[in-house]
């Protein structure tokens, strides 16, 4: 259930600024630093790392010593048929090396003549390895090399989790922040209208204009009533939506209250805190993007599959050699006459299921390779064109600051006119029109302009060190 108490950020040092009595100021920085601190998706984000990890460790058991033991028995009606131990402890190593150490005691009435051993059991120490397939690269080593690639991947990725949430987060804000600045431009101009109805009243009442007037001037109220109301619902709507990314603690949600009001002033602060702040388009490195990192990881992976497919189109030939001896404690015991050894040979004829892997995995390859080039093109031209936009919006900026003034230089001369006699209340209700339309556009355009820099971030693929 959402908490409906914002209260306790009183008490979290920065997290929002008292302007009044009435209302809180959510700062935008300390906000994104508890989206990234506290929200699901961020602490999902924090998880890919320790799964590329836990892949690593997973892929490093490979290579674990082990030991293994068989023992089987028989015994019936008084007759020992057959007492057989055969302990191994094995050390794999990286190039399809095996190093063995083994300890054999068979005793009985019924055991096999080749297991014929002295009777306190037979040592024997040695090697085994592959000669053709799984020399210079096996499932082994294969999935170790892997899941290294994956662990920084992994990186790559979690930047780009967080680096969406927060992208998600900045345009809840300034929703928020465009619906709570349209809200107070309604508010304002009702509290003109209402003024302008009472004067408009008392002068009909003492017959200095007509009736009718009033009428005009109650419309024009009402107007502002139904327009300002249209705003509230848009602000808590927005408000709520930013409360999808409000958690605190153990993800307990959180509910943005009406008390709590954005930053007005957030030019500086959006670079700042979505670190793009002095970033000019020629200082940007492609190479470094996590994007390209993610795909560029993706493959080498692809590449050491590849390998591996190669190498299984080698036949199989895997040797053994053991030194044996009843007196492993003299190592002189160990001599090249006394030992177990052995050949393992195989070859598929055709090797039509060994070509058909290795041709996926070459098409795989391929295939990652062609996301990355795509990848690469679409990423710098979308920031180029990002920051194309941010030019524009800068004089964008300027031009809707020179109409609004304009028009509050026109609606101004239009109630002095008016209170000499020379205009009529239908002209100030046009002008007032025009300029509520201007400032809406000015709010507007001030938030496609913010949005803007964040999807310079988001295409970036900035995480925040800072927040």
């Amino acid at each position: 259930m959402r908490s409906i108490l914002f209260l306790f950020c009183l008490g979290l040092g920065g997290f929002v600024n008292a302007q009044n009595v009435d209302s809180l100021q959510l700062n935008f920085r300390e906000y994104l630093g508890y989206v990234k601190k506290y929200h699901p998706i961020a602490k999902q984000a924090a998880l890919v790392l320790d799964v590329g990890q836990a892949n690593l460790m997973k892929a490093r058991g490979g290579f674990d010593p082990k030991v293994e033991v068989d023992y089987s028995g028989k015994e019936f009606k008084g007759t020992e048929y057959y007492d057989l131990l055969n302990a191994t402890f094995k050390i794999p190593t990286w190039y399809g090396i095996e190093l063995k150490g083994n300890f054999e005691q068979y005793t009985g009435e019924y055991v096999n003549p080749e297991r014929n051993v002295p009777e306190d059991g037979l040592y024997s120490a040695g090697v085994a390895l592959s000669l053709g397939r799984g020399s210079w690269m096996n499932d082994r080593m294969a999935t170790v090399k892997k899941a290294k690639f994956f662990r920084e991947q992994s990186k790559a990725d979690r930047d780009l989790l967080v680096n969406q949430i927060l992208f998600d987060a900045s345009l809840a804000y300034f929703n928020w922040l465009q619906a709570y600045r349209n809200n107070q431009v309604f508010s304002s101009f009702l509290e003109n209208a209402q003024k302008r109805f009472k004067g408009i009243v008392s002068s009909a009442s003492a017959g200095e204009i007509a009736i009718i007037d009033t009428v005009e001037a109650k419309i024009a109220v009402q107007n502002r009533v139904l327009e300002l109301e249209q705003a509230k619902v848009v602000l808590r709507n927005t408000r709520l939506e930013l409360s999808n990314y409000l958690w605190m603690g153990e993800n307990i949600p959180m509910e943005l209250q009406s008390y709590v009001i954005p930053d007005v002033s957030l030019d500086t602060e959006i670079d700042q805190s979505l670190e793009i702040l002095g970033k000019p388009l020629d200082s940007f490195s492609i190479e470094n993007h996590p994007k390209l990192k993610s795909l560029g990881y993706k493959i080498d992976g692809l590449r050491v599959d590849k390998r591996l497919k190669t190498n299984k189109l080698l036949p199989r030939i895997d040797v053994e050699y053991k030194f044996i001896t009843e007196s492993p404690e003299f190592i002189s015991s160990f001599e090249t006459q006394n030992y177990k050894g052995g050949l393992n040979f195989e070859l598929p004829l055709f090797l039509r299921k060994e070509r058909g892997d290795l041709k996926l995995a070459k098409l795989k390859l391929r295939d990652a390779q062609f996301e990355f080039d795509n990848a690469e093109v679409q990423i710098q031209n979308k920031i180029v064109a990002i920051y194309n936009e941010l030019d524009s919006f800068e004089i964008q900026n300027i031009l809707i600051d020179d109409i609004v003034a304009n028009y509050e230089a026109l609606l101004s001369a239009e109630e002095r006119k008016f209170s000499f006699g020379e205009s009529s209340l239908f002209l100030i209700n046009s002008r007032e029109s025009k300029l509520i339309d201007a400032v809406l556009k000015q709010n507007q355009v001030e938030n496609k302009y913010f949005t803007t820099k964040a999807k310079l971030f988001n295409s970036l693929a900035v995480n925040p060190e800072n927040l």
